[in-house]
């Protein structure tokens, strides 16, 4: 396909393990297990095309979770890794399942994965996004005296964690500056009003999701149940839509329980 390479941070050696941001985040979102995760893996933390510090696609080149599947795959050719594991978040989670669905990966770990909606749920999380969207518009300068406050971290992430106010206060500025200054949320919005997953994915899979999920509600891992039943799901007590930060060590323990069964190897 030819596109542009992504912006990525790198660490560690072992099992090659790609980590996927959601929709209006950046590659920093794992920064709560990267380090961890990289004792043990060769982790790659990835920014989508139009999201952190990547660029947009081309115009006249879709969003689709096609295009997204076979630019990954060839990212992972130049990064000289095949098979990988790969972790997923809300969009993420989505790609994540599609490229298990594509065959190209070894193992999938789906974090509130996108594409289970319920006949309104879908519109719920598009527009909660924008008003995020909306709220990251504001000016760097209150931007950051916002999230200098835990009361301001918990008005700009209370839709993305269930206890923002603990966020680092730097990160929380960075989050809310790489929402404003992407360029891929419209078009992958505009995708999102008809993507649904409807693939089988027949490696290794473990669904989680937060029970405090204010963007994709919990109530949807009844769907990803139905539709990938020989997938492991996993509830993630009291974390909210973006569970690295709310509950790292649960994802740790997820990930390295997921590469284990891809090895055949029953986890401790």
């Amino acid at each position: 396909m030819g596109l542009a390479e992504l912006v990525y941070d790198r660490a560690g050696t072992g099992e090659p393990v790609v980590l996927i941001h959601g929709i209006g985040h950046r590659r920093q979102a794992w920064r709560p297990v990267f380090e961890r995760l990289s004792e043990r893996y060769d982790v790659i933390a990835v920014d989508l095309a139009g999201f952190g510090e990547s660029p947009s696609f081309p115009a006249g080149v879709p969003y689709s979770m096609e295009v997204a599947c076979v630019h990954l795959a060839e990212q992972f050719a130049a990064w000289g890794v095949e098979r990988p594991h790969v972790v997923g978040n809300s969009l993420g989670g989505a790609i994540a399942l599609e490229l298990g669905v594509r065959d190209l990966v070894s193992s999938v770990t789906a974090l509130s994965p996108a594409g289970f909606f319920g006949p309104v749920d879908r519109f719920q999380a598009l527009g909660i996004l924008t008003l995020l969207r909306l709220a990251s518009q504001a000016p760097d300068r209150l931007l950051r005296a916002l999230t200098r406050r835990a009361l301001g971290r918990r008005l700009l992430g209370m839709t993305l964690y269930a206890r923002p106010e603990r966020h680092d206060p730097e990160a929380s500025y960075g989050d809310a500056v790489a929402l404003k200054r992407c360029t891929g949320f419209e078009a992958v919005a505009k995708e999102g009003l008809h993507y649904e997953f409807s693939g089988a994915v027949d490696v290794p899979t473990t669904v989680a999701w937060g029970t405090q999920d204010r963007i994709l509600p919990y109530r949807q891992s009844a769907r990803a149940y139905r539709r990938l039943p020989h997938a492991a799901h996993v509830p993630l007590p009291d974390a909210g839509h973006v569970p690295m930060t709310d509950c790292p060590d649960e994802i740790v323990a997820l990930v390295e329980a997921t590469v284990a069964r891809a090895r055949g190897v029953v986890a401790a």
